[in-house]
């Protein structure tokens, strides 16, 4: 019988024994632990607090900030959408001043959609003051590279009817070289201006670069074609 102890049983009672002392260091611990954490509360609640205020006053901001631009935008298409509507309509001097106000009162881009399309209203009763529109955008730093060019091109368009080929020149001449993105209008643009101002050479120039370009759209090289073939019906070429 003494030697029951040493077999099973004592191992079992030492195993016990191990389990015991191992959940009161558990339970030390968590005691330790509880004590910090109530220390760190009581020496930060109120640095605490107040970041968690402040976060939720910045989640809070921010979503009115997104409504308020949401809904500002909202009005921006709206009002752009009546100016349309004005102008589709024929009521240019009413859609040229709508398009000014959504120009003096929009963000980046309904400023610079509106601003081109109060130039085009101006066109419909005031070439002048349209071409002076256009070049007001073409001038503006805050206006794309693209847009400039086409406010370039547009103000060159009207100044056809209004100028002298030499008038013309100056404007689309560096819109029309490589690279630029209204250069195959613009070519256009000087062929005809220079035709119309007896200047057959200058035209005969644009004519060859329009038609040997093989990336002029077609519609621009039919056109081009034609007025070709009207100038040799003259005999001029």
């Amino acid at each position: 019988m003494g030697t029951s102890w040493s077999g099973t049983k004592w191992a079992r009672r030492v195993e016990v024994g191990d389990f015991g002392v191992a959940d009161i260091f558990q339970e030390v611990d968590e005691e330790v632990r509880r004590e910090r954490l109530m220390k760190l509360w009581q020496r930060y609640q109120y640095l605490i607090v107040a970041v968690v205020v402040l976060l939720l006053a910045g989640v809070g901001g921010w979503r009115l900030y997104e409504w308020q631009q949401e809904k500002r935008a909202a009005e921006l298409g709206t009002a752009f959408e009546q100016a349309v509507t004005l102008a589709e309509d024929g009521k240019h001097a009413e859609a040229e001043a709508a398009f000014a106000k959504v120009a003096a009162e929009g963000n980046k881009i309904y400023r610079q959609l509106a601003l081109m399309r109060q130039a085009g209203e101006l066109a419909q009763t005031d070439s002048k003051a349209a071409i002076a529109a256009y070049d007001k955008i073409a001038d503006d730093s805050a206006v794309g590279a693209d847009l400039k060019d086409l406010a370039g091109v547009r103000a060159g368009e009207l100044m056809i009817d209004a100028g002298s080929f030499n008038d013309v020149r100056p404007r689309l001449e560096p819109l029309a070289t490589e690279g630029r993105p209204y250069r195959h209008t613009a070519r256009e643009m000087l062929a005809l201006a220079a035709w119309r101002s007896c200047d057959i050479e200058s035209a005969k120039r644009w004519f060859d670069l329009i038609v040997s370009d093989i990336q002029t759209p077609p519609t621009i090289r039919d056109r081009v074609e034609m007025l070709i073939a009207l100038v040799a019906a003259e005999g001029k070429i």
